[in-house]
Protein backbone atom coordinates (compact mmCIF):
# COMPACT_ATOMS: atom_id res chain seq x y z
CA UNK A 1 0.00 0.00 0.00
CA UNK A 2 1.51 3.43 -0.86
CA UNK A 3 1.28 5.58 2.16
CA UNK A 4 1.03 9.67 1.88
CA UNK A 5 4.06 10.70 4.01
CA UNK A 6 2.51 12.88 7.39
CA UNK A 7 4.46 16.10 5.98
CA UNK A 8 2.40 16.08 2.89
CA UNK A 9 -0.82 15.27 4.24
CA UNK A 10 -1.03 17.60 7.51
CA UNK A 11 -0.07 20.25 4.64
CA UNK A 12 -2.94 19.30 2.12
CA UNK A 13 -5.00 19.18 5.19
CA UNK A 14 -3.77 23.02 6.61
CA UNK A 15 -3.76 24.13 2.84
CA UNK A 16 -7.58 23.12 2.59
CA UNK A 17 -8.35 24.66 5.77
CA UNK A 18 -7.40 27.78 4.86
CA UNK A 19 -9.09 27.77 1.39
CA UNK A 20 -12.22 26.66 3.46
CA UNK A 21 -11.72 29.82 5.91
CA UNK A 22 -11.22 32.26 3.01
CA UNK A 23 -14.48 31.17 1.44
CA UNK A 24 -16.26 31.43 4.92
CA UNK A 25 -14.48 34.94 5.04
CA UNK A 26 -16.14 35.62 1.46
CA UNK A 27 -19.64 34.35 2.21
CA UNK A 28 -19.91 35.88 5.50
CA UNK A 29 -18.46 39.61 3.94
CA UNK A 30 -21.40 38.94 0.86
CA UNK A 31 -24.03 38.53 4.08
CA UNK A 32 -22.75 42.01 5.26
CA UNK A 33 -22.49 44.02 1.93
CA UNK A 34 -26.08 42.64 1.27
CA UNK A 35 -27.35 43.94 4.37
CA UNK A 36 -25.84 46.88 4.11
CA UNK A 37 -27.50 47.31 0.31
CA UNK A 38 -30.87 46.81 1.80
CA UNK A 39 -30.68 48.59 5.09
CA UNK A 40 -32.42 52.28 5.15
CA UNK A 41 -32.02 54.18 8.49
CA UNK A 42 -34.99 56.15 10.00
CA UNK A 43 -33.17 59.12 9.42
CA UNK A 44 -33.66 59.19 5.46
CA UNK A 45 -37.23 58.14 5.51
CA UNK A 46 -39.00 59.81 8.85
CA UNK A 47 -41.23 62.77 8.25
CA UNK A 48 -40.86 66.40 10.13
CA UNK A 49 -37.92 65.23 12.22
CA UNK A 50 -37.33 68.59 13.59
CA UNK A 51 -40.85 68.60 14.64
CA UNK A 52 -42.13 67.96 18.32
CA UNK A 53 -45.65 67.72 20.06
CA UNK A 54 -46.32 71.23 20.45
CA UNK A 55 -44.67 72.46 17.36
CA UNK A 56 -45.76 75.18 15.42
CA UNK A 57 -45.26 76.44 11.98
CA UNK A 58 -46.89 79.55 10.46
CA UNK A 59 -47.46 78.67 6.87
CA UNK A 60 -46.98 81.55 5.27
CA UNK A 61 -47.85 80.52 2.20
CA UNK A 62 -51.71 80.35 1.60
CA UNK A 63 -52.90 78.86 -1.96
CA UNK A 64 -55.75 78.53 -3.72
CA UNK A 65 -55.86 76.74 -6.82
CA UNK A 66 -56.52 79.36 -10.01
CA UNK A 67 -57.88 77.92 -13.20
CA UNK A 68 -55.77 76.82 -16.49
CA UNK A 69 -56.44 76.27 -19.61
CA UNK A 70 -57.97 72.40 -20.49
CA UNK A 71 -59.42 72.76 -16.99
CA UNK A 72 -62.82 70.99 -16.90
CA UNK A 73 -65.10 73.21 -14.51
CA UNK A 74 -68.42 72.57 -13.10
CA UNK A 75 -70.86 76.11 -12.90
CA UNK A 76 -74.48 76.04 -11.88
CA UNK A 77 -76.23 78.73 -11.47
CA UNK A 78 -79.39 78.86 -8.60
CA UNK A 79 -81.62 81.43 -7.48
CA UNK A 80 -83.78 81.30 -3.94
CA UNK A 81 -87.01 82.91 -6.01
CA UNK A 82 -87.48 82.20 -9.73
CA UNK A 83 -85.79 79.03 -10.81
CA UNK A 84 -86.44 79.53 -14.10
CA UNK A 85 -84.92 82.83 -14.43
CA UNK A 86 -81.60 80.43 -13.90
CA UNK A 87 -82.55 77.84 -16.14
CA UNK A 88 -81.22 79.45 -18.95
CA UNK A 89 -77.70 79.74 -17.42
CA UNK A 90 -77.47 76.43 -16.76
CA UNK A 91 -77.89 75.19 -20.92
CA UNK A 92 -75.44 73.59 -22.44
CA UNK A 93 -73.87 75.43 -26.09
CA UNK A 94 -70.75 74.10 -27.54
CA UNK A 95 -67.69 74.76 -24.52
CA UNK A 96 -70.29 73.02 -22.26
CA UNK A 97 -72.91 69.27 -21.48
CA UNK A 98 -75.65 69.56 -19.88
CA UNK A 99 -74.70 68.99 -16.46
CA UNK A 100 -72.79 72.33 -16.32
CA UNK A 101 -69.69 71.29 -17.48
CA UNK A 102 -67.04 74.18 -19.28
CA UNK A 103 -63.53 73.47 -20.61
CA UNK A 104 -61.80 75.98 -20.32
CA UNK A 105 -60.21 76.60 -23.97
CA UNK A 106 -56.30 77.10 -24.84
CA UNK A 107 -56.68 80.97 -24.48
CA UNK A 108 -57.84 80.79 -21.07
CA UNK A 109 -61.85 81.12 -21.56
CA UNK A 110 -65.27 79.60 -21.82
CA UNK A 111 -68.30 80.44 -23.31
CA UNK A 112 -71.26 80.74 -20.98
CA UNK A 113 -74.76 80.82 -21.77
CA UNK A 114 -76.16 84.52 -22.42
CA UNK A 115 -73.11 86.06 -21.22
CA UNK A 116 -70.48 84.67 -23.92
CA UNK A 117 -66.97 84.69 -23.70
CA UNK A 118 -65.48 84.87 -20.14
CA UNK A 119 -61.92 85.13 -19.56
CA UNK A 120 -61.28 82.72 -16.67
CA UNK A 121 -57.50 81.75 -16.56
CA UNK A 122 -55.75 83.23 -13.15
CA UNK A 123 -58.68 82.75 -11.32
CA UNK A 124 -59.54 80.79 -8.53
CA UNK A 125 -62.96 79.20 -8.04
CA UNK A 126 -64.15 81.69 -5.44
CA UNK A 127 -63.44 84.58 -7.67
CA UNK A 128 -65.21 82.62 -10.71
CA UNK A 129 -68.09 82.74 -8.67
CA UNK A 130 -68.35 86.00 -7.92
CA UNK A 131 -67.41 87.44 -11.42
CA UNK A 132 -70.10 85.43 -12.57
CA UNK A 133 -72.61 86.84 -9.99
CA UNK A 134 -71.99 90.43 -10.29
CA UNK A 135 -72.36 90.19 -13.81
CA UNK A 136 -75.92 88.36 -13.40
CA UNK A 137 -76.94 90.73 -10.94
CA UNK A 138 -75.06 94.20 -12.99
CA UNK A 139 -77.33 92.55 -16.74
CA UNK A 140 -80.44 92.29 -14.50
CA UNK A 141 -80.73 89.08 -15.31
CA UNK A 142 -81.04 87.31 -11.57
CA UNK A 143 -82.06 89.45 -8.76
CA UNK A 144 -80.00 87.07 -6.20
CA UNK A 145 -78.02 84.39 -8.41
CA UNK A 146 -75.95 81.91 -6.43
CA UNK A 147 -72.97 80.60 -8.53
CA UNK A 148 -71.34 77.23 -7.93
CA UNK A 149 -67.96 76.33 -9.38
CA UNK A 150 -65.87 73.28 -9.12
CA UNK A 151 -63.03 71.28 -10.51
CA UNK A 152 -63.70 68.35 -12.11
CA UNK A 153 -60.58 67.15 -13.20
CA UNK A 154 -58.05 68.37 -10.36
CA UNK A 155 -55.30 65.49 -11.00
CA UNK A 156 -52.06 65.05 -9.43
CA UNK A 157 -49.78 63.08 -11.16
CA UNK A 158 -46.59 60.71 -9.48
CA UNK A 159 -43.60 59.40 -11.07
CA UNK A 160 -40.76 57.31 -9.72
CA UNK A 161 -39.96 54.56 -7.05
CA UNK A 162 -40.81 51.86 -9.67
CA UNK A 163 -44.63 53.12 -10.45
CA UNK A 164 -46.89 56.20 -11.78
CA UNK A 165 -49.83 57.18 -10.28
CA UNK A 166 -52.36 59.80 -10.90
CA UNK A 167 -54.16 60.93 -7.85
CA UNK A 168 -57.57 62.15 -8.25
CA UNK A 169 -58.21 65.34 -5.95
CA UNK A 170 -61.67 65.45 -4.16
CA UNK A 171 -61.51 68.94 -3.78
CA UNK A 172 -59.64 71.84 -4.78
CA UNK A 173 -57.12 71.93 -2.63
CA UNK A 174 -53.95 69.25 -2.23
CA UNK A 175 -50.27 69.68 -0.21
CA UNK A 176 -47.65 67.92 -1.13
CA UNK A 177 -47.92 65.93 2.49
CA UNK A 178 -51.70 64.85 1.57
CA UNK A 179 -50.45 63.54 -1.93
CA UNK A 180 -48.00 61.60 -0.23
CA UNK A 181 -50.48 60.20 1.89
CA UNK A 182 -53.07 59.51 -0.91
CA UNK A 183 -49.97 57.40 -2.43
CA UNK A 184 -50.08 54.76 0.48
CA UNK A 185 -46.64 56.87 1.55
CA UNK A 186 -44.40 56.27 -0.44
CA UNK A 187 -41.62 53.51 -0.75
CA UNK A 188 -39.40 52.92 1.67
CA UNK A 189 -36.00 53.38 -0.76
CA UNK A 190 -37.17 56.38 -2.50
CA UNK A 191 -35.07 59.33 -1.51
CA UNK A 192 -36.73 61.69 0.41
CA UNK A 193 -34.07 64.62 0.15
CA UNK A 194 -35.10 64.45 -3.56
CA UNK A 195 -38.50 64.71 -4.08
CA UNK A 196 -39.28 67.30 -6.82
CA UNK A 197 -42.62 69.07 -7.92
CA UNK A 198 -42.73 69.99 -11.07
CA UNK A 199 -45.33 72.39 -12.45
CA UNK A 200 -46.62 74.98 -15.61
CA UNK A 201 -46.11 78.47 -15.19
CA UNK A 202 -46.46 80.76 -17.74
CA UNK A 203 -45.73 78.28 -20.56
CA UNK A 204 -42.47 76.72 -18.91
CA UNK A 205 -41.89 73.57 -16.67
CA UNK A 206 -40.56 74.65 -13.14
CA UNK A 207 -39.17 72.04 -10.83
CA UNK A 208 -38.92 72.31 -7.38
CA UNK A 209 -37.31 70.02 -4.96
CA UNK A 210 -39.30 69.02 -1.63
CA UNK A 211 -37.73 67.25 1.81
CA UNK A 212 -40.88 66.11 3.56
CA UNK A 213 -38.12 65.37 6.17
CA UNK A 214 -38.28 69.07 7.27
CA UNK A 215 -40.95 71.31 8.44
CA UNK A 216 -39.69 73.62 5.96
CA UNK A 217 -41.55 71.89 3.56
CA UNK A 218 -44.55 73.85 5.00
CA UNK A 219 -43.50 77.38 3.62
CA UNK A 220 -42.42 76.15 0.43
CA UNK A 221 -44.05 78.06 -2.56
CA UNK A 222 -44.82 74.21 -3.82
CA UNK A 223 -46.00 73.06 -0.82
CA UNK A 224 -50.22 73.51 -2.32
CA UNK A 225 -50.04 71.86 -5.37
CA UNK A 226 -52.17 72.49 -7.92
CA UNK A 227 -54.23 70.87 -10.92
CA UNK A 228 -51.54 68.84 -13.05
CA UNK A 229 -48.58 68.71 -10.67
CA UNK A 230 -46.13 66.23 -11.17
CA UNK A 231 -44.49 64.55 -8.15
CA UNK A 232 -41.14 62.80 -9.05
CA UNK A 233 -39.23 60.97 -7.03
CA UNK A 234 -35.26 59.96 -7.65
CA UNK A 235 -35.84 56.52 -9.09
CA UNK A 236 -31.63 56.00 -8.43
CA UNK A 237 -31.91 54.91 -4.78
CA UNK A 238 -35.21 53.44 -5.05
CA UNK A 239 -33.95 49.34 -4.72
CA UNK A 240 -34.03 49.25 -8.47
CA UNK A 241 -30.46 49.25 -8.59
CA UNK A 242 -29.99 47.43 -5.38
CA UNK A 243 -32.36 44.62 -6.21
CA UNK A 244 -29.90 44.23 -9.49
CA UNK A 245 -26.80 44.16 -6.66
CA UNK A 246 -29.02 41.39 -4.62
CA UNK A 247 -29.95 38.89 -7.28
CA UNK A 248 -26.24 38.65 -8.26
CA UNK A 249 -25.06 38.66 -4.95
CA UNK A 250 -27.85 35.89 -4.00
CA UNK A 251 -26.29 33.75 -7.13
CA UNK A 252 -22.59 34.41 -6.00
CA UNK A 253 -23.60 33.36 -1.91
CA UNK A 254 -25.20 30.22 -3.49
CA UNK A 255 -22.24 29.91 -5.90
CA UNK A 256 -19.38 30.25 -2.71
CA UNK A 257 -22.03 27.95 -0.32
CA UNK A 258 -22.22 24.91 -2.58
CA UNK A 259 -18.35 25.37 -3.09
CA UNK A 260 -17.61 25.56 0.56
CA UNK A 261 -19.63 22.32 1.00
CA UNK A 262 -17.75 20.32 -1.57
CA UNK A 263 -14.78 21.82 0.15
CA UNK A 264 -15.35 20.63 3.40
CA UNK A 265 -16.09 17.00 2.20
CA UNK A 266 -13.17 16.81 0.57
CA UNK A 267 -11.87 17.54 3.91
CA UNK A 268 -13.63 14.91 5.79
CA UNK A 269 -12.62 12.54 3.18
CA UNK A 270 -9.33 13.21 3.50
CA UNK A 271 -9.08 12.71 7.32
Amino acid sequence: MHLIPESNYRYNVLKDRIIYSFFRKIIFGIAILMTATSCVTPGKVNYLQDMTHGSQIEIENKFEATIAPYDELSIIVTTSNKEELATPFNLGNGKSDKQGNYLVDVNGDIIFPILGKIHVEGLSRLQLQDTLTGMLLKGGYIDDPFVMVRFNNFKIFFLGGGKGQVLNVPNERCTFLEAIAMLGDLDIHVRRDNICVMREINGKMVMRQLDPRSSKVFNDPFFMLQQNDFIIADTYNNGVIKGEINYWLTILSTLMSATSIILSLVILSKS
